[in-house]
């Protein structure tokens, strides 16, 4: 895959290293466009991954470790004309911005990745990327948060305080707040895991719709679970449907985020590894599936 010339990644590194300031300029250069398509849906790609050192992809330990093999099948994504936008870590947007691909794109920043996989501390998913006060200052569109709940974990308590302060800050300045809650337990061994079991999910929802002075700008993003209508129900909130961990049938997905898209408030999918490193390889031909279900022709 050749999205990016040699000449031109050489440019962006030399750039990196002698012209910071570049960066800014850039972001303030972006033409902007409404989050929503004529459709009322959006499709954006997530790749906010490796800040949680999230880097490995179906029996694949480092694939996603080769920084500008991600920057160009995130290009070959939003290349799609179908693809709304990008949420990414300030990392991974500063490239982008810097090679001109968030041009006429929704950019949502990713501001807690502090939990990193696998830690001791993982459900501290403390502020460690971007600030509501940088998503304004930077002209992006919005700000995700993971709010993962673990009701025997007491640092479940600071992230609920603080995405709660997040969600204001970025409603005081009308930018969307993506925000992904998820149960979750932690087994004998200590480790962080998913709780699947709906019921929880549920819960969860009813916890995340009412963080913040106002839900004016709130935005939900989560699984499509086999009762993802009754967990969209649970909210009056627009949804948007997250991709989660690549499977071995990518048919399923589809289908799951399908009957998704059903739902009167889900609006679209912000999908990252399933798209970005599909089984058969085709970057391509994964997008153009997943955005004909979320703006069907």
């Amino acid at each position: 895959m050749t999205i990016i010339s040699d000449e031109r990644w050489l440019e962006l590194l030399e750039t990196r290293a002698i012209r910071p300031a570049a960066i800014a300029d850039a972001l303030a250069a972006r033409t902007s466009r409404p989050l929503l398509a004529d459709d009322g849906n959006t499709f954006v790609i997530a790749i906010d991954h490796p800040a949680r050192g999230m880097v490995g992809v179906s029996g694949q330990p480092f694939v996603m470790a080769d920084r500008r093999d991600v920057i160009e099948r995130t290009m070959t994504a939003l290349g799609h004309p179908g693809v709304d936008g990008v949420m990414a870590t300030p990392d991974i947007l500063d490239d982008l911005a810097l090679l001109g691909a968030l041009d006429g794109k929704v950019a949502i920043g990713s501001i807690n990745r502090g939990g990193l996989m696998g830690s001791a501390w993982e459900l501290d998913d403390q502020l460690t990327a971007h600030t509501p006060d940088a998503i304004v200052e930077q002209g992006l569109d919005g700000g995700k948060m993971l709010l993962r709940i673990d009701l025997a974990d007491k640092r479940s308590r600071y992230t609920i305080e603080s995405c709660a302060e997040w969600i204001t800050e970025l409603a005081a300045a009308k930018k969307m707040a993506m925000l992904e809650p998820l149960p979750y337990t932690t087994n004998a061994e200590g480790n962080a895991l998913l709780d699947t079991d709906d019921d929880a999910l549920v819960k969860c929802v009813g916890i995340a719709n009412a963080l913040g002075a106002t839900s004016a700008y709130t935005w939900l993003k989560l699984p499509a679970t086999a009762q993802v209508e009754r967990v969209m129900a649970a909210t009056s909130l627009p949804g948007l449907i997250l991709g989660g961990t690549p499977g071995p049938d990518p048919a399923t997905a589809f289908d799951e985020w399908r009957r998704a898209m059903a739902v009167p408030n889900v609006r679209g999918l912000v999908v990252g590894r399933s798209l970005l490193y599909p089984a058969d390889g085709d970057v391509a031909a994964a997008v153009a599936t997943a955005a004909e279900i979320v703006h069907p022709s």
